[in-house]
């Protein structure tokens, strides 16, 4: 874990969107700008996708940024590398000090199996709602996400497990854009493993010019 706190204060950010439980939300990081996710109530997975606003098939690429930082975990100094090797963000604050980006996001069928709940509302459908209102992204477009602030241990023999939030209220990730970037969040609505510790809450994004 790596703990770094931000000189930024809220008061001072040029946008602020709290997101309510369960929520999608798409918005826009400029280049040079910092965007902070904030866990407001803890224990609150944030799943998060980035693309190049100029060029949206450009994407965040999981096996290149973990490959090229050795880690399968996000944490300061981290930098999120596109399909195209191409850095879109990088990590500059953090006070969680560890974000999962091998559990993927949650969806209908996932839940279905896990479950035996045939639940709707999921990360993946969040992700193809906010892209149907927007326009440039497609189903196509929803590839391997980050999950801000979820616990997802990797065991001895490789599996992954699904483990009590390490995050609290008021805990944060700032990142900074290397170019514009598209930031597509979908604020976990599972209820049926600890991730968002059985009750899903409010996040917030802050940016900063």
């Amino acid at each position: 874990m790596t703990l770094t706190s931000s000189a930024l204060s809220a008061e001072t950010a040029r946008f602020s969107h709290t997101i309510p439980a369960g929520e999608p939300y798409l918005f826009e990081v400029k280049a040079g700008q910092t965007v902070r996710l904030l866990d407001l109530e803890g224990n609150q997975a944030i799943d998060t996708l980035f693309y190049s606003a100029s060029n949206p098939r450009e994407r965040y690429d999981p096996q290149r940024t973990l490959r090229r930082q050795k880690n399968a975990y996000l944490s300061t100094g981290s930098v999120l590398y596109s399909n195209l090797g191409q850095p879109l963000l990088t990590i500059v604050a953090d006070t969680c000090g560890r974000h999962d980006t091998l559990g993927g996001a949650c969806a209908q069928e996932s839940n279905t199996v896990r479950y035996a709940h045939d639940k709707r509302h999921s990360c993946r459908d969040n992700f193809l709602c906010a892209c149907l209102h927007d326009g440039r992204l497609n189903k196509r477009d929803i590839g391997a996400n980050i999950n801000f602030f979820m616990n997802v241990p990797v065991t001895p023999e490789g599996g992954l497990t699904f483990e009590d939030g390490i995050s609290a209220p008021g805990k944060y990730v700032e990142l900074k854009a290397h170019q514009d970037v598209v930031v597509l969040i979908s604020n976990c609505p599972q209820l049926n493993n600890p991730c968002n510790g059985w009750n899903p809450t409010p996040a917030q994004v802050l940016v900063w010019d």
